[in-house]
């Protein structure tokens, strides 16, 4: 379980130009289920994202995970915490070009010394898993938006993280894709992975496998609903 409890985010403190991006934010994410963080473009939800995933500081409050805080950490810890719990699908699926498929699923698991052998083969099942094993050795480049997509999963899982993040996933997929994220969200949280995505995409935001919904606006959560 995620809590967060008076969570608020100030960039630019102090400066004339400073920005409260997120505002005394209380929130519990359960377990094990899919939760969408909504909102317009500026309303907060990708910055909230990026502070329960470990990937950014609060400016004040606290962040629990599993009861335990991890806001406070020192960044050696938590990047610890942030590697072996969270897996992350980003907006653009920042895949890195120049490297084939099977590599950069691979990448986020190199920091772990895991024996390659067992990491490539893992890699690979991953990809099979997602439909895209037969690019596999393709530079990323070369992919289309949908198998993009699908590899940039197969890398979130490489450390078989309990938290899948996804940042606007769908931004620029059209139904047919949508429909395919929506089942590897399915799949991901049968088996037993807690998914949080951030979304103003209504296929998403009103899908049936979404247990719970958090809408915000100007760094709040103004509607939060099971």
């Amino acid at each position: 379980m995620i809590e967060l409890t008076e969570v608020t985010k100030v960039y630019g403190e102090g400066r004339p130009d400073r920005v409260e991006a997120v505002r005394g934010v209380d929130l519990t994410i359960a377990d094990r289920a899919v939760t969408v963080l909504e909102g317009p473009s500026g309303s907060g939800k990708t910055t909230l994202l990026t502070l329960i995933g470990c990937l950014a500081r609060p400016t004040m409050g606290r962040i629990r995970l599993d009861g335990e805080i991890v806001s406070g950490l020192p960044e050696k810890f938590l990047t610890e915490v942030r590697r072996r719990t969270f897996g992350f699908v980003f907006q653009k699926f920042n895949l890195i070009r120049g490297m084939t498929a099977l590599d950069n699923v691979m990448l986020p698991a190199f920091p772990l010394g895991v024996p390659h052998a067992r990491l490539k083969a893992h890699a690979r099942e991953l990809l099979e898993h997602f439909g895209v094993g037969d690019r596999a050795g393709l530079g990323v480049e070369n992919l289309s938006g949908g198998e993009a997509q699908r590899v940039a999963i197969a890398r979130a899982l490489i450390n078989d993280p309990a938290v899948v993040i996804a940042d606007e996933p769908t931004a620029s997929l059209d139904g047919a894709r949508v429909e395919q994220f929506l089942a590897m969200a399915a799949d991901l949280k049968a088996q037993g992975k807690t998914v949080i995505i951030t979304s103003h995409d209504p296929r998403i935001t009103r899908a049936s496998v979404v247990d719970a919904r958090v809408a915000m606006a100007d760094g709040r959560i103004v509607e939060a609903t099971p």
